[in-house]
């Protein structure tokens, strides 16, 4: 991180850290929100099919198409937030994606117009994912580029408390909209979730625009040492430290993504329960993993961000079985047992990211860096995870262990690159000699 730079005082590094989590919590409700009504409703209203695993396969792609998108957010966004400033980025990422996650609630179905209804979903799928793209780094580095060296992990885990925070408040609106509108759920029910997204884009955009540019950043502009070209400059002297944030993030994201999207199909349509059930383990998950978040983030600032990370790759291998077979029980109690336990654990992971990613990069090409490292991982994992769990799960005739193993898979890429990175200090230190 940037040398001789005067961190702000403590309120203001909290106020910070707080913007950041306000801030990723409604991206990361307009993302999910998607993901939830992917599994529930698109694959009945946007692309009906006689196969309900048809049906599902289609709505899962258009969820991967919001990823596809990101990295090339990530670059755009990225290059300009280290050219002209955190600040301005965030507010327009906020601001675009709110409004793209309304209109998606106003959409006419399949049966209404036809093949248009798909098209227009993708559609804004695309400019949701591209603007998502370059939200979650700035976000990160806002927190991160505010606190003291010593807390950079403790506050750049507020930024992802965004994350399952729009999660819980993603599901909890879908469980809220279910029980209100009982048969018509799949008539208007299913919009409210997208339209209460311009109120909390509201909130949000009050909470960012009082908030003050980085410090690190702003140090640089005033000695004139902002990268000419950023994007340019990131792939040419920090393209290794993009490839290991990306393998880092690649297992998590198919882990946790698998949780939060494919499940919910999941459980309805091969294991019976119903969708409260899936929902209410969902909402007991989010909550696990905000503690879970909090906790580790503390012990990587005591403990090291890749050791800490280790365990929580380790995790992810070990548990990818175990959380299958909980799940095919079909028992409530041991469904929310798994996503409790999932959820918690993959926190290890998540919650000390955002400062490793943070870390890996020299300050005048950290939004460009931090972004496309973390959404290159969140394409490769978490866009096609729900694809390939799909895929998998119809190819084998229902059988759940060739997803437990991709898991393991993914996770092994996680923990080679967390042991190739070591300590993401190093990487910076070494670039800004």
């Amino acid at each position: 991180m940037a040398v001789g730079v005067a961190h702000p005082d403590k309120s203001t590094v909290r106020k910070a850290a707080f913007a950041s989590a306000v801030g990723n919590t409604i991206e990361l409700y307009d993302f999910l929100i998607y993901g939830t009504a992917a599994g529930l409703v698109f694959n009945k209203l946007f692309f009906p099919s006689g196969d309900p695993w048809v049906g599902a396969l289609l709505a899962f792609a258009t969820f991967g198409a919001g990823f596809l998108a990101r990295p090339l957010g990530a670059a755009v966004i990225g290059h300009f937030g280290d050219l002209v400033g955190r600040k301005l980025m965030l507010v327009i990422t906020l601001s675009v994606t709110g409004v793209c996650t309304a209109a998606i609630g106003l959409l006419p179905t399949y049966q209404q117009v036809g093949v248009w209804a798909p098209a227009m979903l993708v559609a804004l799928r695309l400019v949701q994912g591209f603007f998502l793209g370059g939200e979650q780094g700035g976000a990160v580095l806002m927190a991160v580029e505010h606190a003291p060296a010593n807390r950079h992990g403790w506050y750049g885990g507020w930024t992802f408390i965004g994350s399952p925070t729009g999660m819980f408040l993603a599901t909890g609106a879908f469980a809220a909209t279910t029980a209100i509108s009982g048969e018509q759920f799949l008539e208007w029910g299913w919009r409210v979730p997208f339209l209460l997204s311009l109120v909390l884009v509201g909130v949000g955009l009050y909470v960012r625009l009082r908030l003050a540019e980085s410090p690190e950043f702003a140090a640089i502009r005033q000695r004139g040492e902002r990268a000419r070209l950023p994007v340019a400059e990131a792939f040419a002297t920090a393209w290794r430290q993009i490839l290991l944030a990306a393998g880092v993030n690649l297992g998590f994201n198919a882990f946790i993504f698998i949780m939060t999207t494919f499940l919910l199909t999941y459980g309805t349509e091969e294991v019976g329960v119903t969708r409260g059930v899936m929902l209410l383990g969902s909402l007991a998950g989010s909550a696990a993993q905000i503690a879970g978040i909090l906790l580790f983030s503390h012990l990587s600032d005591r403990l090291g961000r890749t050791q800490v990370m280790l365990g929580g790759g380790t995790f992810l291998a070990v548990f990818a079985f175990p959380l299958f077979w909980l799940i095919d029980t079909g028992s409530p109690a041991l469904i929310v047992l798994a996503m409790i336990v999932g959820y918690g654990g993959a926190a290890a992971v998540f919650g000390p990211m955002a400062a490793f990613c943070a870390e890996l990069f020299p300050t005048r090409v950290r939004y460009t860096g931090v972004s496309l490292g973390y959404q290159s991982g969140s394409v490769l994992g978490g866009g096609l995870s729900p694809v390939v769990a799909t895929a998998l799960l119809t190819g084998s005739g229902g059988q759940s262990w060739p997803i437990s193993a991709y898991l393991v898979f993914g996770a092994a890429i996680t923990i080679a690159c967390l042991a190739l990175t070591g300590e993401p200090t190093r990487w910076s230190r070494r670039d800004e000699k």
